[in-house]
């Protein structure tokens, strides 16, 4: 009778990245560098959004962006020309997420020696993103009302893992079937502790919260567990 072996899987799959993920959010605070990682299902309005807040926090911050995606360099070529930062595209070969080490090529070919604050704007997905570390210092999400207010409930992790949600395209809620209390409330129940901001990209509403936001955090270094 034949021999079987048999292996005990007490070791993490994500161990070595969850490794990775620390051993670069070490090195960003050497380098003095705040990273965040964007997530969003497509068409949220990440790129818009960080547009907008780029050229609000460019006064205080010296500003990288990475974007990534499948295919193609228009996000990138969006950002460099209209918010006037630093920015490369990355290029995933069909992968619907980044993980740390693919961050920290991504952070190697922008070059960080003069930056302060660095965007890494994900993969449009509300599943495989949130499943992995980027080593980034805090993460956050886009939620876009015609997206719908029950999307907490159907992907939970993403608002689990996130510190900010912006809840997106408020003036267009006069012509979809949003309720934005139960969408905040929603979220609370995934995430009591992530800070919740209604915005419009497109006419700026309250992005001056999203920029005091961010200059507060990013001045006191705050760094998140679940980046």
């Amino acid at each position: 009778m034949g021999s079987v072996k048999t292996i005990l899987l007490s070791k993490s799959i994500y161990e070595d990245t969850d490794k990775e993920a620390n051993e670069l959010r070490a090195y960003l605070k050497e380098k003095g560098v705040f990273l965040v990682n964007i997530m969003s299902s497509p068409g949220a309005g990440k790129t818009t959004t960080l547009i907008s807040l780029i050229k609000r926090l460019s006064a205080h911050f010296r500003i990288g962006v990475m974007e990534a995606d499948i295919d193609s360099d228009v996000d990138a070529i969006k950002i460099a020309d209209k918010a006037g930062c630093k920015s490369v595209q990355l290029h995933t070969g069909g992968m619907c997420h980044l993980d740390a080490a693919m961050t920290r090529q991504g952070l190697d070919a922008l070059g960080i020696d003069d930056l302060d604050l660095v965007f890494l704007e994900n993969v449009g997905n509300l599943v495989c993103p949130a499943e992995f570390d980027t080593g980034a210092t805090m993460s956050m999400t886009i939620l876009s009302v015609p997206e719908g207010d029950d999307k907490p409930l159907k992907y939970p992790l993403i608002y689990q893992k996130c510190d900010l949600v912006l809840i997106n395209k408020i003036d267009a809620m006069p012509y979809f079937t949003f309720n934005l209390d139960k969408c905040i409330a929603n979220i609370r129940m995934r995430n009591s502790n992530s800070t919740i901001i209604p915005i419009s990209a497109k006419t700026g509403e309250n992005m001056d919260k999203v920029e005091s936001y961010f200059i507060n955090k990013t001045m006191s270094g705050g760094k998140s567990k679940n980046a």
